[in-house]
This record gives C-alpha cells, structure tokens and sequence, in this order.
C-alpha cells in the first residue's frame, strides 16, 4: 500500500519532480478531460510535476511509483479489483475523481437490480462478459487519501488538491450545500421563486451553483453534503408536486449508492427495500 507519512513538499525535492499518474476505470472520461481543459493552469502544474502516466494525454506511459495518483472510474470487472490494488502498490498518495470514482457512478444503478438479466438481454453470448455484480467505488477495495467529487469534477478545486499535495498539505473542499454557493452568486432561490424542485440544499457544493443559476434545479452531481436533511427536503418536493417515483428518480443518478442518497430514495418509497433486494443479498441491497 502507498505510504502512510507525509510526503516531502515539491520545492524540497531538488532536482526531481514529483511524479503524477492518472488512471481511468468505468467511467465516461469527463473528468480526466476536466483535468486537461485546465489549459493555462495544466501548464503551470506540468511546470512543478513530471506527469509520468496520463493515458489520455500521451501514449508513452512512465512506470511508477508515483508520488500522486488521480483515479477515475468505479470497479465494476474482476480484472478492475487486480489494477486497481497495483495503483495503489505504486501510489504514494491516491485520490479519487468524481461520481464513479467516489460512489460507483450511473452505472452503480445495477447494484439495484439483477446484472446477470441486464446481460442476457444486451449481449447475444452474455457467457463471455467478466462483470462484477455491482459497481463500486474506488475506497471499497483500497485506502484513498481524498475524495474529490462530481460529475465532472469542478477544475478549480481539481487544482486545488493537485497543489495541496504538492504542497504536502490537505486540500480545502468546503462541505458545506449547493444553497451557499447560490447565496453567493446572488441567485434567487428556484424552489422559492417558481417552485422548481432542487436537490441544493442536500448537494455538496462544487459546482458554483451552476444549474440553478440558469433557473434549473440541483440534480445532486457532487453527492450528498456532509450533513443533509433529506426527509425535510422530501417534504418540501412532495409539496412542489413531485410524485413518489420522480423523488426516487431524482436520488438515483450520479450517487445513487451513497448512503444518505440511499436512505432518502428509500425514505420516499419504503417498498424500495424489498424490491431492491436481489437473490443472496441482504436487505437493502448489500451483500
């Protein structure tokens, strides 16, 4: 496993720089794409780091150890589990990037139902399909240093917590909800104004409010906030009209696996917990 100590600051090296790998697992690619629209700040990290393993920016990949490994994507194939226990054998530090990385993405929507019935209708020879029953996220199988969340991820925190370790420091993330980045953008508040339901105010902030501000609701894509009140929040959309099934929808996107997301799905409809339970599982989905 990557080191537990803290590691040396980027100025105190000398003359070798840190060394940066990033790594895709199932997933889309939009936030290692975020990584590389950084553009001019990308040139002032490539400046202080040898970005030794980036797949998706080069096709001439440098072997580890790395001083600091981006990780995006869920585990969702048995070879997944081996590569991902390499990376974190060749890590010092291991964070993980966005919704798939950091909760099991959209596709951990199959941990809710029976994957081998997903497989015997979209493939003709399903016997030759390696899968994994559910998809999960990157700290389910290996220690992670941090978790950076969204879907994409926000490019300025993404810098933030490349420079923190860099500066072997912790990265500030504010876990604080989607409402306070409203307040500080001046936007008026959509389920108060006009009655759009919105899941900011159960929604880490990340993402600068960026829906809301074109008069759209919060569809959760930076996960649950450190301390949410779902049922309230349930309350109010029932008032605003949503039915049973849109309340369960609207938890089960981007984090559907993540507890409080979970809980408030099943909060809305408790017939979920029966429905979702598959054959040799337990209550609720888990094994």
């Amino acid at each position: 496993m990557g080191a537990p100590g803290r590691r040396t600051p980027a100025g105190e090296r000398g003359a070798a720089p840190p060394r940066l790998a990033v790594w895709k697992f199932a997933s889309c690619d939009g936030c290692q794409l975020t990584l590389l629209d950084c553009e001019d700040e990308l040139l002032s990290v490539a400046a202080q780091v040898e970005i030794a393993y980036f797949l998706e920016a080069s096709s001439a990949p440098g072997p580890g150890p790395y001083d600091l490994s981006l990780v995006e994507g869920s585990i969702t194939t048995p070879d997944d589990l081996e590569r991902i226990r390499h990376v974190r054998r060749v890590s010092e530090r291991l964070v993980t990037i966005g919704a798939c990385a950091t909760a099991g993405g959209i596709q951990a929507l199959r941990d809710f139902a029976d994957v081998r019935e997903f497989l015997s209708v979209v493939y003709a020879q399903p016997g030759y399909i390696a899968t994994l029953d559910r998809s999960t996220p990157i700290s389910a199988h290996v220690p992670v240093d941090f978790e950076l969340r969204g879907c994409p991820i926000d490019r300025r925190q993404l810098l933030e917590v490349v420079s923190a370790f860099l500066a072997g420091r912790r990265p500030v993330v504010p876990p604080n909800s989607v409402c306070v980045e409203c307040k500080a953008r001046g936007n008026a508040c959509v389920m108060v104004a006009h009655g759009t339901p919105c899941l900011g105010p159960v929604t880490q902030a990340g993402c600068g409010a960026l829906c809301p501000a074109f008069n759209r609701g919060c569809y959760g894509c930076f996960g649950p906030m450190e301390s949410p009140n779902a049922r309230a929040l349930n309350r109010q959309l029932r008032e605003l009209g949503m039915s049973t099934p849109e309340l369960v929808r609207v938890y089960r996107t981007f984090n559907a696996t993540e507890e409080p997301f979970r809980q408030a799905a099943e909060d809305a409809d408790p017939g979920l917990l029966e429905r979702d339970t598959a054959p040799g599982e337990e209550r609720g989905g888990r094994r």
